[in-house]
């Protein structure tokens, strides 16, 4: 029986793609091999199965955490992966195969990393280059030489490999999570050894009956400043003035205190028209979903967007950013939008215009399956099949 080491930071409790995909390796690889998890943190596992309904067994598996307990030895190993990577290496020496489902990892062996975030890739550089940022001259000197003392010396010094290291070696499988990611990769690292693969994404409608609202556009996900639903608030109300139709807006997230969660409870207490649901899973997030007849997207640096795989699959019509990976999984141009003004107008189209609402329904209902769980499911297991040489 083969031995499997997967690295993953661990499960809080907030949904997404990474989250489920690593549950399906799990469930998928135990059957045939012994599997070792290294979490970053303590995690309830069989909590994270059961929310996403994935069956694992538990008692199948070893975890171990590999980040220092100290607050202090945290905080260094947070800036260079010294503590994290030694505990890697040493679980590395006694698997036949590594998978980091977390981005690169150094498991001083050639392994198989899987891209789930294009600004946690622990690379400065790249994450500027992914923002778009353009430093001072003083700034780039002193990011200039902090990156000569941990790449040339810290890391040489600690045994620790840089991602750009591990990405551009010949014998590492990198695995970018959609087109968009693997381009901006390519750009930045040049060629690297790269096999897109979207995330895996569990949900299916089931249910039958559910009066859908013809003016309800539905937002689904984190409610933090990266998903601009401020903005999406403002477009809404914009559609809402132009087509002269009562457009509803409903927000379904994790409401975590912050000063931005405030504002959009705060935005949203003086329009009657934009509702917050709080966090939905299970049915809940499926009538949630099917109750609504478009989606709002409007994250322009997404590296994929899971919530816009469930948005197709629910029978919405999603409008998005014009770039990113949102624009790759929806793949409608006329249902793309280069400004929030442009989305304003898109928005008032297909309320108004009842051919072009419907053609674009049907081509979104096409592209849905696409992501049909079983289809996807056979896709992975298919990879990980290959991973392991069976």
């Amino acid at each position: 029986m083969k031995r499997v080491l997967i690295y993953y930071k661990g499960f809080s409790g907030t949904p997404g793609g990474s989250e489920q995909r690593v549950l399906f390796f799990i469930a998928h690889l135990q059957q045939q091999c012994q599997v070792t998890l290294a979490f970053c943190f303590k995690s309830d596992l069989e909590t994270a199965a059961r929310m996403y309904g994935v069956p694992i067994d538990l008692s199948r598996l070893e975890i171990v955490i590999i980040k220092p307990q100290s607050r202090l030895l945290q905080r260094l190993d947070n800036c260079l992966p010294f503590y994290r990577t030694r505990r890697l290496k040493a679980l590395a020496r006694q698997a036949d195969v590594c998978i980091s489902a977390m981005n690169t990892a150094d498991f001083g062996r050639p392994a198989h990393h899987f891209i789930v975030s294009l600004t946690d890739l622990g690379d400065n550089a790249f994450t500027d280059f992914v923002l778009g940022r353009k430093r001072s001259g003083i700034a780039r000197l002193g990011r200039a030489f902090r990156h000569f003392v941990a790449e040339c010396l810290l890391r040489p010094l600690l045994g620790v490999r840089s991602p750009r290291t591990i990405i551009t070696d010949s014998h590492e499988k990198i695995y970018p999570n959609s087109l968009f990611v693997e381009r901006l990769m390519h750009d930045f690292y040049g060629k690297f050894n790269a096999i897109v693969v979207y995330p895996f994404t569990t949900f299916q409608t089931t249910l039958q009956g559910v009066p859908r609202d013809p003016l309800r556009v539905n937002y689904l996900g984190r409610i933090d400043n990266d998903k601009r639903i401020l903005e999406i608030i403002d477009i809404v109300e914009a559609a809402r003035k132009r087509s002269g139709e009562d457009l509803t807006l409903y927000i379904a997230g994790q409401l975590e205190p912050s000063t931005y969660a405030q504002a959009v409870t705060e935005k949203c207490a003086t329009r009657p028209w934009c509702r917050l649901v709080g966090k939905v899973y299970g049915e809940a997030k499926e009538r949630f979903l099917l109750a609504g007849t478009y989606a709002l997207h409007a994250q322009r640096d997404e590296a994929f967007g899971i919530a816009i795989t469930e948005y197709l699959k629910a029978g919405l019509i999603p409008v998005v950013p014009d770039e990113g990976g949102a624009a790759e999984v929806v793949n409608v141009p006329e249902l793309t939008y280069h400004d929030d003004h442009q989305a304003v107008e898109i928005l008032a189209r297909l309320l108004h215009d009842q051919p072009f609402r419907e053609s674009l329904r049907l081509r979104c209902a096409e592209r849905a399956r696409a992501f049909d769980g079983q289809a996807q499911r056979q896709r992975i297991q298919t990879l990980l099949d290959n991973i392991l040489g069976t």
